[in-house]
C-alpha cells in the first residue's frame, strides 16, 4: 500500500502545476538573530586584504586549494566574503577552521547529506540541512562573532540587488546566499526573500572595495568559456556567458583575481575533488608574487593615509 502511494504521489508531482497550486518554494526565517547588515563602527579598523571567494557549485571544492596556499604562505584575510559555495567555505574558514582542515572537509563531504528535497516543491532542496551543518561548523557563533570578519553575499529577489550579511545567524546567512533560483527554497527573512548571490554578483569585489579593503584577492572558480566542450546546451551557454559578463564588470576592481583552469563540467568523485583543489593551489601559487605586490602597495597607501601631517611653522621675518 505505501508503496501504492509513493507511486500515486510521483504521478501527481509529474502533472500538477504546482507552482500555482501550494505557492512558491519559500521558507521564513523564524529564529532570533536574523542575518542582516550592520554598517561598520567608527572605531572598526579598515581591512587591509579581503578574500573574495566567489560561487561556482561543484566547482566550490577548488577554494580548499587557494585556502592552503594561502596559509602556507602567512597570508591573512582580515575580510572574507563568499557566495554561494564561496559563503559555505569562507564562513566555516572564517569560524577558525585550518586550511587542511577545510580541505579533508572538501575531499570527503558527502555533498547528499546536505540535501533536504521538499515533497511538496518536487526536486527542490529546503536547505535546512545545510543551515545546521554550518552553524554546527562554525560553533553556532553569529557572523559578527567568528574569528575573521566574514560577510556572505545574497540577492534580494525582488530587484536582483546585492545583499551583504555581516551580522545574525551564520547557517541562515549562508543558506540565503545558498539559495539557488528553481533548486533551493528562497529564504525570506524580515519581510524580504533572498536568492544565490551569484544572481547578483558571481564574484563581489566592488562590494569588499566598498567595505573599504585596501588589497582584494578574488577567487573565480567559474568555467572558463574558451574551452567548452561540444554538444553542451545553448541555454547553458547563455546563461554562461551573462554570468561572465557580471564576473568582468567587476573585475577591473580586484587587485589580484585568481581563475584556475578547472574543466566545463564539474564532479563529485575523488579524483573530480583532487584535481580541481590542485588547479587551485597551482594558480594560487602562480598568483603569490601579484599578491605580495598588491600587499606592498596597499601597506604603502595606508601609511601616507595615516601619517600625521607636521604642523607649517611660519619663519619670523628679520627686521
Amino acid at each position: 500500500m505505501f508503496r501504492a502511494f509513493i507511486q500515486m504521489a510521483m504521478m501527481l508531482m509529474m502533472v500538477l502545476p504546482l507552482s500555482s497550486a501550494v505557492g512558491a518554494a519559500e521558507y521564513e526565517y523564524e529564529g532570533t538573530d536574523p542575518p542582516r547588515y550592520q554598517p561598520p563602527r567608527a572605531e572598526d579598523a579598515r581591512p587591509r586584504l579581503a578574500l573574495v571567494l566567489g560561487s561556482g557549485g561543484r566547482r566550490g571544492f577548488a577554494h580548499a586549494g587557494v585556502l592552503r596556499v594561502l596559509e602556507a604562505e602567512g597570508i591573512k584575510s582580515d575580510l572574507i566574503m563568499g557566495v554561494s559555495i564561496g559563503s559555505i567555505i569562507g564562513a566555516i574558514y572564517a569560524a577558525g577552521t585550518s586550511a587542511a582542515e577545510v580541505e579533508q572537509l572538501a575531499m570527503t563531504l558527502d555533498l547528499g547529506d546536505l540535501r533536504d528535497l521538499s515533497w511538496v516543491h518536487w526536486g527542490q532542496v529546503r536547505g535546512q540541512k545545510l543551515e545546521d551543518f554550518v552553524n554546527a561548523r562554525v560553533g553556532h557563533r553569529p557572523l559578527e562573532a567568528l574569528g575573521v570578519r566574514f560577510v556572505a553575499v545574497a540577492t534580494r529577489q525582488h530587484d536582483g540587488s546585492l545583499q551583504l550579511f555581516n551580522n545574525g545567524d551564520t547557517g541562515a546567512a549562508v543558506r540565503a546566499s545558498s539559495a539557488v533560483p528553481g533548486r533551493f527554497y528562497a529564504v525570506r527573512i524580515g519581510g524580504v526573500t533572498y536568492v544565490d548571490g551569484d544572481v547578483a554578483s558571481p564574484v563581489p569585489i566592488r562590494a569588499a572595495r566598498m567595505l573599504g579593503a585596501d588589497v582584494v584577492i578574488a577567487v573565480d572558480i567559474s568555467a572558463r568559456l574558451e574551452n567548452v566542450p561540444n554538444r553542451v546546451p545553448e541555454e547553458w551557454l547563455k546563461l554562461d556567458l551573462e554570468r561572465r559578463k557580471r564576473i568582468d564588470a567587476e573585475a577591473a576592481f580586484a587587485d589580484v583575481m585568481i581563475h584556475p583552469e578547472l574543466g566545463y563540467r564539474a564532479g563529485t568523485s575523488e579524483e573530480y575533488r583532487k584535481r580541481v583543489i590542485a588547479a587551485a593551489a597551482e594558480a594560487t601559487r602562480a598568483a603569490i608574487p601579484r599578491i605580495r605586490a598588491a600587499m606592498a602597495s596597499g601597506a604603502a597607501k595606508r601609511a601616507a593615509r595615516t601619517t600625521p601631517v607636521s604642523p607649517s611653522v611660519t619663519t619670523p621675518t628679520a627686521r
